[in-house]
């Protein structure tokens, strides 16, 4: 019989004991869940997860392993994970290696065996809170001291954050777009480049003057990890150059839009993660099924004084999903529509930031 040899002790003072995999360091983090079926490499390189340590609900994981050419961003940053069951003899000829190795690669514990049903529910049910992975020895006195002398970490982007500019570019451009990195996923850049956008990626702090002496056809505003209002810089240039150019928001770079109008933002009690959220876009009426990953969403009361229009609800809780303003020609929404692996209904949003840099005129 294999005994437990890691556990987890919320803040609250309940634990949930397992077997560890990865790396065996101990981790504070933020405990939330994701109910995507699959995709888990694509979860663990994604960059929102900075902090957070995220409990799979689909049980069984590992099982087709790592590849080289699924990864949303070169350097995982997630806290921690926890799985149900999980499998270290992947079946996938494209592997290149197997999750565990990934997480020791990178200093991130995982541990597998809990209860993960019950472990959702009680974030649900009671939100999120934080969490200590650590050996089965730590008692709940030690760790809920551990957990009391760790402080909130505020520089979420700013860990996450390209320290220089880089560019990724595809044949036969027709537009230029500067993206601002806040975490940005590798498939929100693929899915430029594929539209046609050469993609210029800079840092977080960019300045508003350094943006502008690049001309770009466009701005975009990356997803990225933690509280929006600790997103300074990344607020200010919006206020700086909101209707001087066409700019896209996803995600975190949506309630970095809102706040730099002045609306307000809010924390969920457990968030939105995952592949299944079905979202009404009230110009259409129609219905899309989206990927997401926040904490966070604007409030729709603080946007009545500011010139913002809504353009998608969640159905499931009613927060807003997507915002506008027309004569800036700025827009965003709080879903992923370059979800990969995912729903694909929201794609028409990278054309729609493609018709605005050419109405713009400088692409007739």
């Amino acid at each position: 019989m294999k005994y437990f040899d890691r556990k987890i002790i919320l803040e609250d003072g309940t634990e949930y004991s397992g077997y560890g995999f990865g790396s065996f360091s101990d981790k504070v983090c933020e405990i939330v869940f994701n109910t995507s079926m699959v995709g888990y490499q694509e979860i663990v390189s994604d960059p929102s997860y900075t902090y957070q340590a995220v409990v799979m609900t689909y049980p069984l994981i590992g099982n087709y392993g790592i590849t080289d050419d699924d990864f949303e961003c070169k350097n995982p940053s997630i806290g921690a994970l926890v799985v149900h069951d999980y499998n270290d003899m992947p079946s996938n000829f494209r592997y290149t290696k197997t999750l565990s190795e990934l997480l020791e690669e990178n200093d991130i514990p995982g541990i597998f065996g809990v209860d993960t049903r019950k472990l959702t529910r009680s974030i649900r049910d009671k939100g999120s809170r934080r969490a200590l992975i650590t050996d089965i020895s730590t008692t709940i006195e030690d760790g809920l001291e551990i957990i009391k002398r760790t402080p909130i970490p505020h520089d979420a982007v700013e860990k996450v954050s390209c320290k220089k500019r880089w560019y990724s570019r595809t044949p036969n451009p027709r537009f230029n777009v500067v993206a601002i990195d806040c975490g940005i996923k590798l498939n929100i850049i693929r899915s430029l480049n594929r539209f046609g956008c050469n993609v210029t990626i800079v840092p977080y702090d960019a300045s508003a003057e350094e943006v502008e002496f690049m001309r770009p056809d466009g701005i975009f505003i990356s997803n990225g990890p933690g509280d929006p209002e600790d997103a300074v810089p990344v607020i200010e240039l919006v206020k700086k150059l909101h209707g001087k150019y066409p700019i896209f928001g996803i995600c975190l770079g949506h309630q970095i839009i809102s706040l730099a109008y002045g609306a307000k933002t809010y924390k969920l009690k457990f968030g939105h993660r995952g592949g299944n959220h079905p979202v009404k876009n009230m110009t259409t009426g129609k219905i899309e099924i989206t990927s997401q990953n926040h904490s966070y969403a604007v409030d729709p009361d603080s946007m009545k004084n500011t010139p913002l229009d809504i353009t998608h609800m969640n159905l499931l809780d009613n927060t807003v999903e997507g915002l506008e303003c027309a004569d800036d020609r700025i827009f965003s929404v709080q879903y992923h529509p370059e979800s990969a692996p995912g729903p694909q209904d929201s794609s028409y949003l990278f054309e729609n930031f493609i018709r605005m840099m050419k109405e713009d005129g400088n692409n007739a």
